[in-house]
């Protein structure tokens, strides 16, 4: 069976660097079992998803080469969703729940206050037809939980090995609200069916979720994708990124002037055991990529580690590489301008400045002539090249 991965952002934000990580290990799993790579949009939140949004999450990817297969959007498939939810109903899997979130949010705190988990007391089950029909004639409408099976679910976890959950310790998950829009693991589990998708790589933070959608899975299909939970990413110092997702986002990490591939290269190799090193390519990271050696530990992410390793990229980067982006610049240096320039770049864009030292004109300021003129009759007669400063320097 060939490998289907898939990457699903909502199109109500901007991308950062934590789900780009998550969009990353999908895609180089992918390619590196020859397989295919799905971009799915999540976008059955029609009050905050935006066509600007989805406009960007493409942008973002197609700028760090992350290309795509498969396309699909959810607002396309409503009709197959409905489908799901009947079978659901029918089957008695699906049933009609009318506590507030206020009258929840109490049963909650009742129960941690007797030492007790917060979990779904599946009251709305031993409601009669007359209190149901109450509820109905008074305008209230259900939402919709999955009458979980209470049971042991496991599965061998592409980064954490065996895992094992008792669903009994789940509340009975919500699937449709109150206004009869399904949420988010519904969808998801009908869209992996339909279009094959063998491996689902997420966050760890979706383990739980795991073992609901692995029932949904046997319930609605005939096969469960093989599942893989990396750690989530971190600041420098352990801290979150929430707070900093802003700052964080591809798309501003490209206005700064970063390379893509510096940050292909930090997302693929922070959290595993591998050292953090610039990668040419995507086709060298993939080639060098082992989700075996992904740890179990947060990865840290440090945008000095980035800034660090976008100058060690450029310094190894060829001309040939950069040719047409100076072009674009205006810089009209050749390849051994490229060569004499690149160890002192932090970002390309520094170029610029480099070539209108060397193409000139510049005004100096000259402070003391002696030394101008016997740095002038010391300039090497050799043509210039990588060792010219270190020469005249030594002179």
């Amino acid at each position: 069976m060939s490998v289907i991965t898939r990457f699903a952002p909502s199109p109500t934000g901007r991308l950062h660097v934590g789900n780009i990580r998550t969009a990353l290990i999908n895609w180089m799993y992918a390619r590196a079992h020859g397989g295919q790579f799905l971009l799915r949009i999540d976008d059955t939140d029609t009050e905050r998803s935006t066509k600007a949004f989805e406009d960007g999450i493409v942008t973002d990817l197609a700028w760090l080469g992350l290309s795509h297969d498969l396309f699909m959007r959810q607002s396309e498939r409503f009709a197959r969703y409905d489908a799901a939810i009947k079978e659901l109903k029918d089957e008695g899997r699906l049933y009609p729940c009318y506590e507030t979130p206020e009258e929840l949010e109490l049963k909650r705190k009742v129960q941690l206050g007797r030492g007790r988990p917060p979990v779904y007391d599946r009251a709305a089950l031993k409601l009669t037809d007359a209190a149901r029909a109450d509820f109905e004639a008074r305008g209230v409408s259900p939402h919709w939980r999955f009458l979980l099976d209470h049971e042991m679910v496991g599965w061998s976890d592409l980064v954490h090995g065996e895992i094992s959950i008792d669903t009994a310790s789940l509340s009975d998950p919500v699937l449709i609200r109150a206004d009869g829009q399904p949420l988010y693991t519904l969808p998801n589990i009908c869209d992996d069916l339909d279009f094959g998708v063998t491996h689902v790589i997420r966050g760890e933070d979706h383990i739980t979720n795991t073992a609901v959608q692995v029932q949904l899975f046997a319930l609605l299909g005939d096969r469960v994708p093989t599942f893989g939970h990396h750690p989530l990413m971190t600041g420098a110092g352990g801290e979150g990124l929430s707070k900093r997702l802003g700052s964080l986002s591809i798309e501003s990490l490209r206005a700064d002037g970063f390379e893509a591939m510096a940050l292909n290269s930090l997302l693929a190799r922070i959290g595993t055991s591998d050292p953090v090193e610039p990668f040419q390519s995507l086709d060298q990271l993939v080639a060098a990529f082992d989700i075996g050696r992904v740890s179990r530990s947060p990865a840290k992410f440090d945008p000095a580690e980035l800034a660090h390793l976008n100058e060690r990229l450029l310094h190894d980067m060829p001309y040939e590489a950069v040719r047409a982006r100076l072009d674009e610049m205006g810089v009209g240096g050749d390849a051994l301008f490229w060569e004499t320039v690149r160890p002192n770049l932090a970002k390309l864009a520094d170029a610029v400045e480099w070539w209108q030292v060397v193409s000139g004109p510049v005004a100096p300021v000259i402070e003391d002539t002696a030394f101008i003129a016997t740095a002038a009759d010391l300039l090497p007669n050799a043509a210039f090249g990588p060792d010219s400063w270190k020469a005249w320097t030594a002179a």
